[in-house]
């Protein structure tokens, strides 16, 4: 059977809490991928512009599932957008605007938005996972495909808000624990893993020749698509108990360990 495929969530899994990962064992990494016909995928809840900034020598070569799956982008060419109504919009704004403990962005195709008002901290945050990022008075009027919402707030109100926004907004848009500690609203459906499940059908490529790694709720399917899906020891209990398998700290090259073994064939991988 084999492995054919690696997908790979970012903040807190594939990079440190630096992040940054180890660029020149990546890097033989790849060149053994690709002589064996391993496709590389870089699934995350973050922007496409941001994610290939990590990957400039080979961003035309790889696969990005983008913006928790909303976005797929393949050797460079666009394979899928999904895009929130502008009627979901409106009501997905309205009501976040009434919650003052959130800081709000809009991840849109073209660039993401946020506010003018919100504090420099926040705007400085914000532009570390968007590198196309427009500051703007309100978000009436964005001219735009709106892939998700993301927001920023304190850990504390978490886990309250989550429900409440689960109650508020079902069947809009699905709340989601981002790996960097905030909460991304996505399009039902429109996860990372249905994200895979394009590049695969592409590729003709079964779940079981599927690795995946993860370390938030927004991991959570394609953890459990994929014949071998890999939990981050620095994951939450509840994300380890979803995936079959685990993996070291993303401060220790947890990703790159278990690549060697699937390079190396390497059991589970092979028996």
């Amino acid at each position: 059977m084999g492995i054919k495929l690696i997908a790979v969530d970012m903040d807190g899994t594939f990079l440190n809490d630096e992040k940054k990962y180890h660029r020149e064992r990546f890097a033989a990494q790849y060149q053994q991928m690709k002589s064996q016909g391993i496709r590389f995928v870089v699934a995350s809840g973050n922007q496409y512009y941001q994610l290939r900034s990590f990957f400039p020598t080979i961003a035309d070569e790889i696969s990005f599932v983008a913006d928790n799956g909303a976005w797929v982008v393949s050797e460079g060419e666009d394979l899928f957008n999904g895009e929130l109504t502008p009627e979901a919009c409106r009501t997905v704004i309205n009501h976040l605007l009434t919650q003052p403990q959130l800081e709000i962005i809009v991840s849109g195709k073209q660039r993401a938005y946020t506010l003018n008002r919100y504090e420099e901290r926040f705007k400085q945050l914000a532009a570390r996972y968007y590198h196309q990022l427009a500051f703007v008075d309100d978000f009436t009027s964005l001219d735009d495909c709106i892939f998700k919402f993301a927001l920023n707030l304190p850990d504390s109100d978490l886990e309250k808000t989550m429900d409440a926004l689960r109650d508020k907004l079902d069947g809009i848009v699905v709340p989601v624990t981002s790996g960097h500690g905030s909460i991304d609203l996505i399009i039902p459906g429109l996860h990372k893993a249905h994200g895979l499940s394009i590049l695969q059908k592409r590729w003709n490529i079964r779940d079981e020749e599927v690795v995946t790694f993860g370390d938030g709720g927004n991991d959570i399917e394609m953890l459990s698509q994929a014949g071998f899906g890999f939990a981050m020891a620095n994951a939450p209990d509840k994300i380890k108990k979803i995936a079959p398998y685990q993996t070291g700290h993303c401060n220790d090259q947890g990703v790159l360990d278990v690549i060697d073994a699937v390079l190396n064939k390497q059991a589970p991988f092979y028996q």
